[in-house]
């Protein structure tokens, strides 16, 4: 993974608003609709080509492929067996531990999250890698590469979900123990992990669910921090035999809008996501929720040889960060952790599902060029130094 040495380099977390033909196709294929399958790869690979040239456009160094060739973030059922679909009752938020107490019942209650049934994956069977889900890797990997071959950058990722996220939103039928299910995911997303760096990108470890459940694992009689390194040692089993250098893990608290009061704090838990083997860790740090946790790493030392990739610009709120401000918090990493080991980025993704959109595409764009302007200001402030 290229090293911050002269400049400050920038990323983002990775997903991208789909263009409406692929948020088109992907409705189609969630409803069990033919589709015309020659139209629908040519135009994700043209999607996917635009979407990299684009970033590189706003100064992106470090690009994704949007997650295009992904219904969502959580994509594992189009490339495993062992589950099923059935539609339930959508659970509360508040049962989720997002408003334990019923604060803000006024808020969930007004919010699409509690509103009619969803399908629920159910895990029956044991949880394997298909052969369609081999080709649906293979060519997410070949669409991604095609397109950097038309742009300039020495990296470039592609994100996949961490284990934790898959156990947690789906139920489990099959297996004897929640950590004999969870060592089960993350066997199979070994092939996925592998099949990334194997062809020569970076994998990106998205773990959107670990760090905002604390209420309800302690509700249910667990001791959180056995259950975040049960989940972890799980994460480096599906890891396995991958150069460190090759991954980056991120960790956010669930990226949806919303009060956030029930997040545990990083200082919690940063020990644990420090036994990773990644070299880089993407973590949220421009939200007003979690911008103050700079100040972990003024108590807690980055191990040698690895990165940061700090959110400077935040996918949940419409603002578009000024390019000095997004200078000031990089320059502030930069002085607890070392200039070399900081590359700016985003707190998550800014469309999380393919119909997910956090915010417009213009406001996304302008947001990346904001990101891009702030380092070349930090990285001109690191000169003089």
């Amino acid at each position: 993974m290229k090293r911050s040495t002269d400049r400050f380099l920038t990323t983002h977390v990775g997903s991208m608003i789909r263009p409406q033909k692929i948020q088109d196709f992907n409705a189609a294929i969630a409803a069990g609709q033919a589709i015309d399958k020659q139209a629908y790869e040519a135009t994700l690979r043209s999607s996917v080509a635009e979407v990299v040239r684009k970033q590189v456009e706003c100064g992106i160094d470090i690009p994704s492929d949007g997650e295009f060739g992904k219904p969502s973030w959580l994509h594992i059922l189009t490339r495993v067996s062992g589950f099923e679909m059935r539609e339930v009752a959508r659970p509360k938020v508040g049962f989720r531990g997002w408003d334990p107490e019923g604060r803000f019942k006024d808020f969930y209650d007004a919010s699409p999250f509690n509103t009619g049934n969803i399908r629920q994956a159910v895990c029956v069977g044991p949880v394997k890698y298909t052969q369609e889900g081999r080709a649906q890797m293979q060519r997410d990997v070949a669409n991604f590469k095609a397109a950097l071959e038309n742009v300039k950058v020495e990296d470039a990722f592609l994100p996949v979900v961490a284990p934790c996220s898959i156990t947690v939103n789906y139920r489990n039928e099959y297996y004897k123990t929640e950590e004999e299910f969870l060592f089960a995911v993350a066997e199979a997303m070994h092939e996925e992990y592998k099949t990334i760096t194997d062809a020569g990108l970076i994998v990106q470890a998205d773990d959107a669910i670990l760090a905002n459940l604390h209420d309800p694992v302690v509700d249910s009689g667990q001791d959180y921090r056995s259950w975040v390194d049960m989940n972890l040692r799980a994460l480096n089993h599906g890891l396995r035999g991958i150069p460190e250098d090759m991954v980056r893990y991120h960790l956010c608290w669930g990226s949806w809008p919303g009060p956030h009061t029930t997040d545990v704090p990083l200082a919690e838990i940063v020990d644990l996501i420090l036994k990773i083997n990644c070299q880089a860790y993407s973590i949220e740090a421009a939200n007003p929720r979690h911008e103050w946790e700079w100040a972990v790493w003024q108590d807690t030392k980055l191990p040698a040889g690895k990165i940061l990739l700090p959110g400077m610009i935040s996918h949940a709120i419409s603002h578009v960060e000024h390019p000095e401000l997004i200078a000031q918090r990089i320059q502030r990493y930069a002085g607890l952790v070392g200039p070399e080991n900081v590359i700016a980025s985003s707190d998550c993704g800014f469309a999380q599902g393919a119909t997910t959109a956090r915010q417009e595409r213009e406001i996304v764009w302008a947001k990346l060029e904001s990101l891009a302007e702030g380092a070349r200001i930090a990285s001109r402030a690191r000169e003089k130094a």
